[in-house]
């Protein structure tokens, strides 16, 4: 195997000598002492080289990147010195030219997006043109891989792929690179994209509290079933509450669990809640959730239980949250499969809250991180708004979890 010293290192020599890597790959040393790393293969049958680039304009890292992509064609039964002029030098391949289009759009995005965006081009793109040379692919190559993307099931994928892969190329027309853009050809001649159905939601009051009800009688770990209530009762996304920490939850005192707090609120910070990247960094972009004497309630059971680890809502390692589709096989065990998810809630909230209380509207939005904080507050002042949002809450947890009754 090459290291940088031995390349660094190899002498001229009387007559030209290869050093040896790894899979066909060497470096050729001249008799003036000029390098250059070349890979040898076979083509049905037939013995071939290609010249990848001069050392030390081209390093080791590299050399054995433009390999691993030859390599990949010919596992595809493509010769690599086939795809044309430019292509073995590996400066204008699809991969490269998606690489640095995405490292320019990632500022705009969240860590997600942009984890989520290159790696659908590494598992469902690269594999299939990205060795080739910009200029050398053509619609039908783009629509062969979108198919088969297809083929899966993955309409919506197939769609948001073609997207970033016309992208690419208009990036490539504006490096000179490309002429065309073979993905816009072909927007056509994709499925249409599925019907948007709404999530499955339970509407009605009576429903909702059955629904709680039954789930705690299946079978099923105990902070899930807690989890469940307080993310009925509180009308966030799932991620923000898989996520919640202790340390986000004010104003109540752990050390006196018969207190009762004034003002106990959860801070959800702006990092887990779906906003605008430039929000995300902002800490008064934070989403404040005023709790319920219910939620709170929930919140000591599983101090109770867990203690006073990092995170409220933990799994069964401990270290990690609670399963992203936890909350919805339990709805499922109790026999709601298709009748209401885990996001439901917020449909639950919003149309029941909103048909008995439509004075509140602007509120019950920004309860749900809706609506800019502005719409509301410009009607009230601070004090005024986080009091009117509190009772909203406190209204919501006693429909769903009404006190019971007490006899005289």
């Amino acid at each position: 195997m090459l290291t940088n010293a031995t390349v660094k290192a190899a002498a001229a020599a009387a007559r030209p000598y290869k050093l040896a890597d790894a899979g066909g790959l060497y470096l050729f040393v001249r008799p003036n002492g000029s390098r250059c790393f070349r890979m040898k293969y076979r083509f049905r049958g037939r013995e071939k080289l290609l010249t990848f680039g001069p050392w030390p304009e081209l390093g080791l890292g590299e050399a054995r990147a433009r390999r691993d992509q030859a390599r990949e064609q010919l596992r595809r039964n493509v010769d690599p010195a086939g795809v044309g002029a430019g292509a073995a030098a590996g400066a204008t391949t699809f991969e490269i030219i998606a690489r640095r289009w995405h490292e320019r759009r990632r500022a705009r995005w969240s860590t997600n997006h942009a984890g989520d965006v290159l790696a659908s081009l590494e598992r469902d793109v690269f594999p299939a043109i990205g060795a080739l040379e910009l200029g050398a692919i053509d619609a039908p190559a783009v629509l062969s891989l979108l198919l088969e993307v297809e083929t899966r099931g993955r309409v919506e994928t197939a769609r948001r792929l073609r997207e970033r892969i016309s992208g690419i190329f208009r990036l490539g027309i504006s490096l000179k690179l490309a002429s065309a853009d073979p993905a816009a050809l072909i927007r056509d001649e994709l499925s249409p994209r599925p019907l948007q159905r709404p999530q499955p939601a339970l509407l009605e009051v009576d429903q909702a509290r059955e629904l709680l009800a039954a789930a705690e009688l299946v079978d099923g770990a105990i902070v899930v079933k807690l989890a469940s209530r307080f993310l009925a009762l509180t009308g966030v996304r799932l991620a923000a509450l898989r996520g919640a920490e202790w340390a986000e939850i004010e104003g109540i005192d752990w050390t006196d669990q018969f207190s009762v707090p004034a003002e106990p609120l959860w801070r959800v910070p702006p990092a887990r809640m779906k906003l605008a990247k430039i929000k995300k960094a902002d800490p008064a972009a934070a989403h404040l959730v005023p709790l319920s004497r219910q939620a709170v309630g929930i919140l000591r059971d599983l101090r109770r239980l867990a203690g006073d680890g990092e995170l409220v809502f933990r799994g069964r390692g401990g270290s990690s949250p609670i399963g992203e589709g936890a909350i919805g096989e339990l709805y499922a065990r109790a026999g709601y499969a298709g009748r209401h998810v885990p996001h439901g809630w917020r449909a639950t909230f919003s149309t029941i809250l909103n048909e008995r209380f439509p004075e509140d509207q602007a509120l019950i939005d920004q309860a749900l991180a809706h609506a800019g904080k502005g719409k509301v507050e410009a009607a009230y002042n601070r004090a005024q708004h986080q009091a009117r949002m509190r009772d909203l809450f406190q209204r919501w947890a006693d429909l769903l979890e009404p006190a019971p009754a007490t006899s005289t």
